[in-house]
């Protein structure tokens, strides 16, 4: 969501804050901001616009050190009173990621003390707060009292405007990263924001304290002590968040998904048989215990473990339910130690992701497995075992290739665990390793139909509402391809299991609501095809996404896109193409903001 970026050099920092700011905007905001401590002072530059304006306002603006901040609002609205970094008393400056729950106490408490509060913001209390013991004469210890009184979740950079070679920066519940340079250093919210000047990062961990300044760094943790953690070299460079020959970083992404596939099931596809340590070294002790699944996540990631689900259950074996981790994180739920935890996120820092996991570990669950995009993230260091996505860097809100890739790293566990549990014949193995193998390239087959595709939606130009229907292991796809359509081009789009039409959505079918259904030769083709007549005898427009042999045939309000084959379990993937490729398309209709559509963020980092 927010993003921030800090650094302290021996020349002009602002370029390095503008152009880190530039590329975090994926992650959605609505306002920028950035200080810098120059001859004993603060200069402060806020825009309620794009980073561009913020550059253009920030044009004579210099210093050598600074801390920038793209927000996304929670507390406040909108406006340039609200924008980081905020300032207490000219001397503290703070720009802050998350939500601090105990802010109205410390308001309260700060303006009794002859606080003044100029924002609507729960981040101002901090720079109040680190000024109020700032006192003591450090500006390190300071900020470690003041975060011993917050409650809450933060990702924070501070600086004082009597100190102009040193930043501190910590983190708890929100992702923050140390740059480390030569003789300069760097903080942020995304490796991205710093591949301009660094690829040698710390990841700092939960309750982590950086005291910063050119020529070094002191990192202490939740307790004070003083520690050592890793550097890093990031694979990430700037040609993987360069936009190249596409409009939109949404079609570059979706057409990078062979590739991304291909990367994710590397480990499987140049070898004969499958292992259980691809999901990391406890797997071979921990996957003959599990009993069933329970799978966590939010969005795009939570329709993925219900495909996920299908696939289980039916080649497995094993027993799997789903739930909405902001839901499951405050319910009571009885804990069975032999069920495997599979926390599944983009980004592994999704809050309420990481809150859930958090929460079954203390009801008991032990088996965690994490499926996820970024390697040094939070879920992932909190979870025994991990499949890495391999996707790359999705700078797009809407996620594409992270969704098919989750995708095929659960149809690579649930092909472990049924060879676990004896449901996988040596045949049946070698037959589900050549479809993996091909897959990359039936992805590439769908992506040939973009030209179809960008025909059909220009029939949703003048629409508000769609409906999309999808049976059995496709019914999460329909709620997938009406997510994208809904997050891009705000049209209002529902999906429902084709099978429920009857008891309730065919009151809303007419000539101006686009259905639009998932048709794969599966089982179920015949069942579907009969829920698609009830559309057609209401007036309905239907778009179908059809397999080979469907027999489903072109009529007057019935519009069919043939698909190239048909995948069979994998037959999920595939579909997927066509409505990512359908949202994008619409979108460009209605001429919304593609990659940064309004209210959303790309990393929602906080409840």
């Amino acid at each position: 969501m927010c993003g921030i970026v800090g650094a302290v050099a021996r020349r002009n920092v602002v370029p390095i804050l503008l152009n880190g700011l530039s590329r975090l905007e994926y992650r959605g905001y609505d306002s920028a901001g950035l200080v810098v401590v120059r001859n004993g002072k603060l200069d402060r530059v806020r825009s309620t616009g794009r980073v561009a304006e913020l550059a253009v306002k920030s044009a004579e603006t210099t210093g050598e050190l600074g801390i920038a901040h793209t927000r996304w609002a929670t507390h406040g609205v909108p406006s340039e009173r609200n924008a980081h970094p905020h300032i207490s008393r000219n001397l503290i400056s703070v720009v802050h990621n998350g939500i601090i729950e105990n802010y109205e106490e410390l308001r309260a408490d700060l303006t009794a003390h002859g606080y003044e509060f100029t924002s609507d913001t729960d981040t101002e209390v901090i720079a109040h707060l680190i000024h109020s013991h700032y006192a003591q004469g450090s500006l390190l210890v300071a900020t470690q009292m003041a975060l011993a009184q917050l409650i809450g979740a933060y990702a924070i950079a501070v600086v004082a405007a009597d100190n102009p070679h040193q930043f501190i920066a910590a983190r708890k519940g929100s992702p923050l990263l140390l740059g480390v340079g030569d003789g300069e250093h760097y903080v942020a919210s995304d490796m991205s924001a710093l591949l301009q000047v660094t690829r040698n990062v710390v990841y700092l961990e939960e309750g982590d304290v950086v005291e910063v300044d050119l020529a070094n760094y002191r990192i202490f943790d939740a307790q004070g002590t003083a520690v050592q953690r890793q550097v890093h070299v990031s694979e990430l460079n700037n040609d993987s968040v360069e936009l190249g020959e596409y409009q939109h970083y949404m079609q570059k992404e979706i057409h990078e998904q062979p590739q991304a596939l291909a990367d994710t099931l590397e480990s499987v596809c140049n070898s004969q048989s499958l292992i259980p340590g691809i999901f990391g070294a406890e797997a071979n002790a921990i996957f003959p215990q599990v009993e069933n699944i329970l799978i966590l996540a939010c969005g795009t990631s939570n329709h993925a473990g219900q495909v996920a689900r299908y696939w289980l259950e039916e080649i497995a074996g094993i027993p799997c339910s789903v739930e909405v981790a902001s839901e499951y994180r405050y319910r009571t739920s009885v804990a069975n130690p032999k069920t495997l935890i599979v926390t599944i996120s983009q980004s592994g820092e999704t809050a309420d992701t990481l809150a859930a996991l958090n929460h079954a570990k203390v009801t008991g669950h032990m088996f965690t497995l994490a499926i996820c995009n970024v390697p040094e993230s939070a879920i992932v260091r909190q979870s025994k075992l991990r499949m890495m996505t391999r996707a790359g860097p999705e700078i797009g809100v809407a996620s594409t290739k992270a969704f098919t890739t989750q995708l095929a790293a659960l149809f690579l566990l649930t092909l472990v665990l049924a060879k676990l549990r004896g449901r996988l014949a040596a045949e049946r193995e070698q037959q589900f390793l050549h479809e993996l193998r091909h897959l990359p390239s039936a992805v590439q087959k769908v992506l040939t139909l973009e030209p179809q595709i960008a025909e059909l939606s220009r029939h949703f130009a003048d629409k508000h509402n769609a409906l999309f229907l999808g049976r059995g292991l496709h019914y999460p796809i329909a709620l997938e391809g009406a997510l994208k359509l809904k997050e891009i081009s705000y049209i209002h789009a529902e999906a429902y299991p084709a099978g429920e039409l009857k008891h309730g959505p065919l009151a809303l079918v007419d000539k101006d609501m686009p259905v639009v259904s998932v048709a794969p030769n599966d089982a179920l083709l015949e069942k579907l095809k009969s829920n698609l007549q009830e559309v057609r005898a209401r007036g309905g427009e239907l778009y179908v996404f059809a397999d080979a042999n469907t027999h489903i045939k072109e009529a007057d309000g019935v519009h069919i896109l043939q698909m190239p084959e048909h995948a069979g379990f994998l037959s999920p993937i595939l579909h997927t193409i066509p409505l990512q490729l359908l949202a994008y398309y619409v979108a460009l209709q209605k001429g919304t903001d593609v990659d940064k559509p309004r209210n959303l963020a790309k990393s929602v980092t906080v409840e």
